[in-house]
């Protein structure tokens, strides 16, 4: 039986080992925080999931919210301007719905089916010394944190990365059920270029139902605003002033009550987007295989982030699956992530090019999509398959025969 060890107890590091063990491969994922500490801690993400990552959790026997979660079956998307007043917008159906877990909710319960499978998990702060010692014990050592100095063995891949620097300041907030949107429950993003962005959905979380809702801040930018910002109350009237200020229309759904779910729904920092190279090498040479947000991670904007770790896991188990009994050699390991790249690459430019100012062809697009329902469809289902839309969306060239084509067939 081969042997495989995970740093990481989060949506990749989990989804890999639970499909590891059921096909009888000894797992043991090390994670700092026991599903205690995960439920009575802070949030963790917003983790805005589609039906392609959501899929890979049915085939798995995993998707244990199915049937009692907020579903969104719609995306929207508004840019506006200084004032806050849209100047172009288009809104779509998506065909299969999201969701939006709380991780403090879903992790706790992944880990003890994964335990009730057989996998063992240790619960440890791991740092080198952990992993020299688990290597001489495993045939696979995979890292899916990207934190310290475990991540630090990831060389950051410049001919792969854009940004070299945080290009948002970030404030998540869950709070109870606001007043429901014109139309259908949606993940909306709101584009107020060069202040910054509003991105909402609807979630679950441990009180039940909720709204989820990301400020992204441009550094320096007059909703950079958040130093002084030291409690939990502190964190909402900043949050419900900027809504009123810059983004009135989605301010409209506060009602005059706007509500923490708890204490510990909120989240602050920064992250700055980051491609790496995806082997790392121990003081004594064993090889670390970089899973996921250790290898690439994307700023929270476009709701990537979880559903590439689910798609970056699916892509390893296969392949893991394939090797059978072979080693898992520097070869392997970089054929493999080129497969996920071969994916990745798309949600990466996906993101990256909201966190510039829009491009012309961008806006045309826009502007295209708000005109067009059909254009409108594509791109809301774009969210679940960021490479559906390409090239047209990440080239100017491809976009102009794309808007001309449907044009002529309106």
């Amino acid at each position: 039986m081969r042997r495989i060890t995970i740093v990481g107890a989060g949506q990749a590091g989990l989804h890999l080992g639970i499909g590891l063990v059921q096909q009888g491969y000894e797992v043991t994922i090390l994670s700092n925080r026991t599903p205690e500490q995960l439920r009575d801690g802070t949030v963790l993400s917003s983790q805005s999931m589609y039906d392609m990552a959501l899929s890979l959790e049915r085939e798995l026997g995993i998707d244990f919210w199915e049937d009692n979660s907020p579903k969104y079956r719609a995306a929207a998307m508004s840019i506006a301007n200084s004032a806050g007043e849209v100047m172009c917008e288009w809104e779509g159906l998506m065909d299969k719905p999201g969701q939006s877990i709380d991780q403090r909710v879903k992790m706790p319960v992944w880990m003890a089916h994964f335990e009730k499978l057989g996998g063992k998990l240790v619960y440890v702060d791991a740092d080198i010394d952990t992993l020299e010692d688990y290597a001489t014990s495993s045939d696979l050592l995979l890292v899916a944190s990207g934190k310290g100095a475990i991540g630090q063995m990831f060389e950051r891949d410049p001919s792969k990365c854009v940004f070299d620097k945080p290009m948002r300041i970030l404030a998540l907030t869950y709070v109870e059920p606001m007043k429901p949107r014109n139309g259908p429950p949606a993940i909306s993003i709101n584009i107020n270029p060069g202040i910054g962005e509003l991105v909402t959905f609807p979630g679950l979380t441990l009180s039940g139902e909720c709204d989820i809702f990301t400020i992204e801040c441009v550094p320096g930018g007059p909703m950079d605003c958040w130093d002084d910002v030291k409690t939990p109350q502190q964190h909402l009237e900043t949050s419900e002033r900027l809504l009123r200020e810059f983004f009135p229309r989605e301010a409209e759904r506060i009602d005059g009550n706007l509500k923490l779910t708890d204490d510990r729904g909120i989240l602050r920092g920064r992250i700055t987007p980051t491609i790496r190279k995806p082997i790392g090498k121990l003081p004594s040479g064993a090889l670390v295989f970089g899973l996921a947000d250790a290898i690439a991670l994307n700023d929270p904007l476009t709701g990537q982030g979880s559903n590439n770790a689910s798609k970056c896991a699916k892509i390893y188990l296969d392949s893991i699956l394939e090797r059978g009994g072979k080693p898992f050699d520097a070869e392997w390991m970089q054929q493999t992530f080129d497969v996920f790249w071969d994916y990745a690459r798309w949600p990466t430019q996906y993101t990256n090019q909201v966190l510039v100012p829009p491009q012309p062809h961008i806006l045309d697009i826009f502007k295209a999509a708000g005109r067009n329902p059909q254009i409108g469809y594509l791109m809301a289902n774009s969210f679940n398959d960021p490479k559906s839309i390409a090239p047209w969306y990440y080239d100017a060239t491809a976009a102009q025969d794309f808007l001309a084509s449907m044009a002529a067939a309106a």
